[in-house]
């Protein structure tokens, strides 16, 4: 019987997955994270000198062992599958955007749920525009929204990515190349070799469920499936239990970790993240996953986020806990502009060109 086979397996492998994160949590990493997609690839492009933010820049184990660790279970599994050609300008600007709702709101949707996890009311408060943007997506999708086709490509191609993060993790490891915060978020962690194998436990555990946290809301609004949403369950419960048990569970608006109480923009960042995610065929760490197994769309999905982790911090858009900048402000209202024009087209192009079966990278999320 394998994790996905009904609610009760797919929670446990949630549960495992929090388990995880809790580990990751108690061996170093920062409060209230444990393990956030965005902010890890945000630290990580501050390593390789992508953007110059002193307090974030640590090249994380955790993302590279979340992408060889689906690349390793999809080979074992037989579920590897190389493909590519399915809008990749389209999908790496869906990355983007991603990326800039993330840091505005100040974590991918894995921290939001985290986050709530701890009493974070600020995280409970951005669900409402998570939850909305992924409404969003799911009625572009009813009304056939598509980036059309992806094509069945060489295996090496699928390969690329899982081989060059495990490259980048040894120049890390072995050089003084890249750049490690001294104070800040990125100075916190969790020793190398413990968060290299929580990322490469939590990447098979995703792989294995098709953990996705925009599919879970999407599958409930339009399949009234809720098979999905049981394993971000499992991990909640999980991490709830760990901060309340180490003490870390704090009820409230105020003095959360890497945190600000913003509401609007809160609420408004995570809507860009939930819409652009569903566009894009899954969440921040779907996109990992379905790049690790072969998929060059989510590649291309994950370098797009890695851009914009960089721009965020090089043009002053990403918020801090002080707050939110204007320029962060002003690009979650360009990116909703540009997500409803995306959507507009996809679904033009569906009807004017496509079979109904070509939304496929949709489908795997």
């Amino acid at each position: 019987m394998g994790l996905a086979s009904s609610k009760k397996t797919l929670a446990l492998g949630g549960a495992l997955c929090g388990v995880v994160a809790a580990i990751l949590a108690w061996a170093g990493n920062p409060k209230n994270m444990a393990i956030c997609i965005a902010c890890f690839i945000r630290d990580s492009a501050g390593a390789m000198k992508l953007h110059t933010a002193a307090p974030v820049q640590y090249f994380r184990p955790e993302i590279v062992g979340i992408i060889f660790g689906a690349f390793l279970i999809s080979l074992i599994k037989k579920e590897y599958r190389a493909d590519a050609g399915s809008s990749p300008m389209l999908r790496f600007l869906l990355g983007f955007m991603i990326m800039v709702g993330s840091l505005v709101f100040l974590g991918c949707p894995l921290r939001m749920i985290i986050r709530m996890s701890a009493g974070d009311l600020n995280a409970w408060v951005a669900l409402i525009g998570f939850a909305g943007g992924v409404a969003s997506g799911a009625f572009a999708l009813k009304k056939g929204f598509s980036l059309g086709r992806s094509y069945s490509t060489s295996p090496a191609s699928g390969a690329v990515l899982p081989v060059v993060v495990v490259i980048l993790l040894i120049i890390s490891v072995t050089t003084t190349l890249f750049a490690v915060s001294s104070e800040g978020p990125g100075s916190v962690s969790a020793p190398v070799l413990v968060s290299l194998l929580g990322g490469l436990v939590f990447g098979m555990l995703a792989q294995r469920t098709r953990m996705c946290f925009a599919g879970s809301i999407r599958d409930i609004i339009l399949m009234r499936n809720f098979d999905l949403i049981s394993i971000i369950g499992g991990l909640f419960v999980v991490m709830l239990i760990y901060n309340i048990a180490t003490g870390n569970f704090n009820a409230g608006f105020a003095d959360q970790p890497i945190a600000h109480s913003e509401a609007l923009w809160n609420i408004l960042g995570m809507y860009v993240v939930g819409f652009a995610a569903v566009l894009a065929g899954g969440c921040p760490l779907r996109q990992l996953v379905l790049s690790g197994q072969g998929s060059s769309d989510s590649a291309v999905t994950v370098l797009g986020m890695l851009l914009g982790a960089a721009a965020c911090h090089n043009f002053n858009l990403a918020s801090s806990a002080k707050g939110t900048t204007s320029g962060g402000r002003a690009a979650v209202l360009i990116s909703i502009a540009v997500l409803i024009l995306i959507a507009v087209l996809g679904i033009y192009r569906r009807k004017d060109k496509q079979p109904a079966s070509d939304n496929k990278q949709a489908a795997e999320a």
